[in-house]
């Protein structure tokens, strides 16, 4: 795992020796990235620049590592789970290897099979190849999104880096010396001047406030793209025209009945599944596994115990709070594969005091609390091992989630008689009690009435959405509202139209049943923005790197290619995959309810937070911003605090946005 870095003048002029400033500023800021070992290289109008975190061949891998002619250049984030296997094809072709090291067999299938090498690719990247002769620059993210990939194109300048931070960077004026991007003394409108822009996007901020991140390709900035998962760029020095993105994988759709019987399909399963944590505990450094208890993590860990001739290292936390501990379960786990298991038991109250740390060292606006636990997860893991296994993926492909069962609910509660609904399960639902605990049936209720009541397309999004239209349209000032669109900018079409372009991805509309779709947009959007940044950031906020192994491209297309009803059997979650790992796991995993890494946030809110709360929600604070109404605010933050609702997720999202915009400061 490692922090990239560089920049590519497109006119071709050369790129002044200042270049090592700029790049060595932005890696310095990624140092958690890569915590052993530095690089960096410039010819002619590229320039690369490299942290690393030594994984895979400890003395021979460091980077920016050039082709054996010097033609090209590489720059790599991630791992090549196949590399052995690529490595002996591309020698059987006559590739010669210096290192022992999975970025140079990259680079080495990138010289012999160029745009294709990422068909034969397995694993989380995101790289860079600069071709000098053809003066081009290669950039691509893996399929799933798993590491990062920011860019922007400015004043004849493409820069790129693994954190939107890093990239900001840029905005600012650096020491004094030669211009970095060109001529010695640059002047505004020339290419190459320094500093670049970079303005708060007000499209990106009312998408933030509705999804608790913003989504791919969008980011906080006006001037800066996210690259897409499955997708790669191709930068070329002299081009007329700004390179768009292609796509060069995508996730089947499910077939209408399944492909074998279910007992054929469970060995099946198992097969991929055991193949995929064997691929992903290759590793020169020690690794481990994140053990939560749940059906996920406990079928790594008990795949990778399969695989170990000595105890596999698993960790988790807990909570002194019972509603929120899992900790049990992972003792269990722990003991039926015979890992060295170790764990950490907190109190909320410390979860709690590390939270706006954590918020403020995001890199990107993230308001999914469980970043806390995440976070501290991360760190005990460190304490021990380099790598670490983990169960991501699962929930998305597999149904995990409450919300695939409300999505279902939904269908059938909208077909009940409208006397019904309206005139009595509604009037109900506001009548049952509020809880602060793990779950609030009134908040739980309520927010399924609202998915129901939503279109197809949007339901999804509707189960998970922290401010709606109509809460932004109180919350957001009205005189910066009518500046940024006004009410076409809140329109559900505008403001969700990430969703319904995932919603959409399969034509003709009728490709693909309305669940099915909605499986693709919790992959391509909620998986992608809030679990994979999540686990990115906070693990490598520790220099850890974390291994998916659900999301192994034949994995993921197994599970993707199955009729829905085999990943959620009617209201029976994971189904196929359950079935399949009934033998491996312990009955009181198998037959558990899930819980998700939940802490209690809307408790917090009323006790432990509210002072932060009161200092980024207040009126002074607000005002001097200019983005939100102070009074409105107030409002909110009254009703949760007197227990007359519990408005956790919004409230928790405007702080977010104050923290990341304390730590970020920018303009619109």
């Amino acid at each position: 795992m490692c922090g990239i870095a560089g920049m590519v003048r497109l006119d071709g002029a050369e790129l002044s020796p200042g270049v090592g400033r700029a790049l060595k500023a932005m890696t310095d800021s990624m140092a958690c990235r890569g915590p052993d070992g530095e690089g960096f290289w410039r010819a002619g109008p590229a320039a690369l620049g490299h942290r690393r975190l030594s994984i895979i061949d400890l003395a021979g891998g460091s980077q920016p590592m050039q082709s054996a002619d010097g033609r090209y250049c590489v720059v790599h984030n991630g791992e090549i789970y196949n590399f052995r296997e690529l490595r002996r094809e591309l020698e059987a072709r006559g590739a010669r290897f210096r290192t022992d090291s999975d970025t140079e067999v990259a680079l080495e299938a990138y010289v012999a099979f160029g745009e294709d090498c990422l068909e034969r690719l397995e694993g989380m990247f995101a790289f860079a190849v600069w071709d000098g002769p053809r003066q081009r620059l290669f950039c691509a993210r893996d399929r799933f999104g798993k590491k990062p990939f920011f860019y922007t194109m400015q004043n004849g300048v493409f820069c790129f880096a693994s954190e939107l931070s890093a990239l900001s960077l840029l905005g600012r004026p650096l020491a004094a010396g030669p211009n970095p991007f060109g001529a010695e003394a640059g002047a505004a409108g020339e290419p190459g001047f320094l500093p670049l822009s970079f303005h708060l996007d007000a499209t990106a901020l009312m998408r933030y406030l509705a999804y608790e991140y913003v989504p791919t390709p969008g980011t906080m900035y006006r001037e800066v793209k996210s690259l897409e998962p499955a997708h790669f760029l191709l930068v070329e020095t002299g081009a007329e025209t700004d390179p768009a993105p292609v796509r060069y994988w995508d996730l089947p759709m499910p077939a209408a009945r399944p492909p074998g019987d279910e007992a054929e399909l469970c060995r099946e399963l198992e097969r991929l599944m055991a193949r995929a944590v064997r691929r992903r505990l290759v590793s020169d450094v020690p690794l481990g596994v994140f053990l939560s208890g749940g059906i996920d993590s406990s079928i790594v860990a008990g795949l990778m115990a399969r695989e170990s001739s000595t105890p596999v290292m698993s960790f988790s936390i807990g909570f002194t709070e019972a509603s929120y501990d899992e900790s049990r379960y992972a003792r269990i786990a722990a003991a039926a594969f015979g890992t060295e298991h170790f764990e950490r038991i907190l109190s909320a109250g410390e979860c709690a005091d590390e939270l706006p740390g954590i918020v403020s060292r995001m890199d990107v606006p993230m308001a999914d609390a469980s970043c806390a636990p995440t976070w501290l997860l991360s760190g005990v893991a460190r304490e021990r091992v380099t790598v670490a296994l983990g169960g991501d993926g699962a929930d998305e492909l597999w149904a995990g989630y409450e919300h695939y069962i409300g999505y279902r609910l939904a269908q059938r509660y909208n077909a009940l008689p409208g006397w019904l609904r309206r005139g009595v399960i509604e009037p109900i639902v506001r009548h049952l009690p509020e809880s602060s605990g793990y779950i609030n049936p009134r908040l739980a209720c309520e927010t399924f009435l609202r998915g129901a009541a939503a279109p197809d397309w949007l339901r999804v999004q509707t189960l998970l959405t922290a401010l709606g239209p109509d809460m932004q349209r109180e919350v957001l000032a009205p005189a910066w509202l009518a500046a940024h669109g006004g009410e076409s900018a809140l329109a559900p079409e505008a403001l969700f139209a990430p969703t319904k372009r995932q919603y959409e991805h399969w034509l003709p509309r009728d490709a693909a049943a309305p669940l099915a779709r909605a499986f693709h947009v919790y992959v391509r959007q909620f998986m992608l923005d809030d679990i994979l940044v999540k686990v990115d950031r906070c693990s490598m906020l520790h220099s850890l790197e974390v291994r998916a192994p659900f999301l192994d491209r034949e994995v993921a297309e197994f599970a993707a290619r199955l009729p829905v009803s085999l990943r959620l059997h009617g209201f029976k979650r994971k189904y196929l995959l359950k079935k399949a790992f009934s033998g491996l796991l312990p009955p009181e995993i198998l037959h558990r309810n899930k819980r998700g890494f939940q802490i209690p946030v809307a408790e917090w809110l009323r006790g432990k937070l509210r002072p932060l709360m009161e200092e980024l929600l207040g009126e002074r604070a607000l005002k001097a911003q200019g983005l939100f109404d102070p009074a409105a605010v107030r409002r909110l933050v009254e009703a949760h605090c007197s227990g007359r609702a519990d408005l956790r997720k919004p409230l928790w999202t405007l702080m977010v946005l104050e923290l990341w915009l304390r730590a970020n400061p920018a303009e619109f």
